[in-house]
């Protein structure tokens, strides 16, 4: 998420909203690449989408002049640590989605938001009230209305199935870790820029993820290597374009925008893998996306409040 403190918001929401939709599309794109290399160890498909997003990255920094500065920081523990919890988000992220059809992966990553919640409240301290609980509470009923059916390896299923279950296990785990790098990222957004927090990222990941080949790298055809290098292009092109929305329109106005990759998802997977979404998924959706929709205008109203109540000045003050 980009730094509020660096931010120009430039009062053009459609343009903004048209960028997010365009980011959301392209990053939708990256896990059909992923999904259509085959089932690559996570640590390599980590490798390849982390190495490879750097150079868009850095096309975007020679550009706007601001490369000679974008690595520099007085925090690198906390770059490395950040770095170190989102290579666990990614490769299990990214293992889930080699064994879950593309509509079902995508969707269940709805619950990263909702777990953001529940650990801004537990580890920060934030005041989260009744209604935020509630839709938290609901958008988890959605988790479980999509996962329950998929989680089959629980009572002795093999192959495929127990392959889906594990998928599901690892995606939740994923949002689980994804959280917590969204709190390491909500400090540092305090002091670094966003180019510095996104180009250490991608390196840190791409460092860390050679440790994973005494796990076992595959001899890759050049299918999959083309899917990959382009997966790792797509994701350093769709973090530019995510970054950029929010410089034309508030957050609030484009957050609601990213549950259109679950259309897109759909589609996708449809034609280019044959997935058909079942009733569970798309039940279980809409109930995570409406509770992810109600929390961003909680926020909204909540956030208004806060400015009205500083622009306040007391009779007499």
């Amino acid at each position: 998420m980009p730094a509020v403190n660096e931010l120009n918001v430039e009062g053009r929401p459609l343009v903004g909203i048209a960028l997010k939709i365009v980011s959301v599309s392209v990053f939708v794109i990256m896990s059909s690449l992923i999904k259509a290399a085959g089932t690559v160890p996570a640590g390599q498909i980590v490798f390849f989408r982390s190495l490879f997003a750097i150079f868009p990255i850095l096309a975007m920094l020679a550009w706007r002049h601001e490369l000679a500065t974008a690595f520099r920081t007085t925090r690198p523990v906390s770059h490395v640590m950040r770095g170190l919890v989102g290579v666990f988000s990614m490769g299990l992220g990214f293992f889930g989605l080699t064994r879950l059809p593309l509509p079902d992966a995508v969707t269940l990553n709805y619950a990263q938001p909702l777990i953001v919640v529940v650990f801004s409240a537990i580890f920060l301290g934030e005041s989260v009230r009744i209604y935020r609980w509630s839709a938290v509470a609901i958008g988890f009923i959605g988790v479980v209305i999509i996962a329950l059916p998929k989680l089959t390896l629980l009572t002795g299923a093999q192959g495929m199935d127990a392959g889906q279950g594990i998928g599901v296990i690892a995606i939740l785990g994923a949002a689980s870790i994804s959280a917590v790098a969204m709190l390491l990222v909500r400090k540092l957004v305090t002091t670094e820029k966003t180019a510095t927090i996104v180009l250490w990222f991608s390196v840190t990941a791409t460092v860390l993820a050679l440790f994973s080949i005494p796990f076992g790298w595959e001899s890759l055809s050049w299918k999959q290597a083309l899917c990959l290098v382009g997966a790792g292009f797509a994701g350093g092109i769709g973090q530019i374009l995510m970054t950029e929305c929010y410089r034309h329109a508030e957050l609030s106005t484009i957050a609601p925008f990213e549950y259109t990759s679950m259309l897109l998802a759909i589609v996708i997977g449809f034609f280019a893998f044959g997935d058909v979404p079942t009733l569970y998924t798309l039940v279980g959706g809409l109930i995570v996306i409406g509770a992810g929709l109600f929390i961003i205008w909680r926020e909204r109203q909540l956030g208004l409040k806060r400015v009205a109540a500083r622009r306040f000045v007391p009779p007499g003050s």
